[in-house]
């Protein structure tokens, strides 16, 4: 998978039986940079909205599935380290991603979680 065919990859792999036009699945598609911003401004503030990033990543996953982790690491590779404590959380992490550019097999138990997203998701599942 590489920028010039995501579009194609995703509408090949998403699953919404609700859609009912082309707007609905571009509008969960834009989730994608609504989580790209909700983790620059933790990056950049140390403001994080925890259950907010966790309830756009589980609708993603919801209409993506087991394909997600793929999209996400191809359009947010330099935030994995953020998203990869969410998909653990809702159980929606491989063991390894496959195709994503040059890159033949990325081993997810080889990338970092960012420990203060760790403590705030913990602290969701203990509620």
């Amino acid at each position: 998978m590489t920028n010039e065919n995501f579009l194609l990859y995703c509408a090949k792999h998403y699953d919404n039986s609700f859609m009912h036009s082309t707007e609905e699945f571009l509008e969960d598609l834009d989730r994608i940079k609504y989580v790209k911003k909700l983790i620059t401004r933790y990056v950049d503030t140390g403001e994080l909205k925890d259950r907010l990033l966790l309830n756009h990543i589980i609708t993603l996953h919801n209409v993506f599935g087991v394909h997600l982790a793929r999209i996400l690491y191809l359009k947010l590779k330099q935030y994995f380290i953020y998203i990869k404590p969410f998909l653990v959380v809702i159980n929606a992490l491989p063991t390894k991603i496959q195709n994503v550019n040059d890159e033949t097999i990325i081993y997810t138990d080889m990338i970092a979680m960012d420990p203060g997203i760790i403590k705030a998701l913990r602290l969701i599942i203990n509620d």
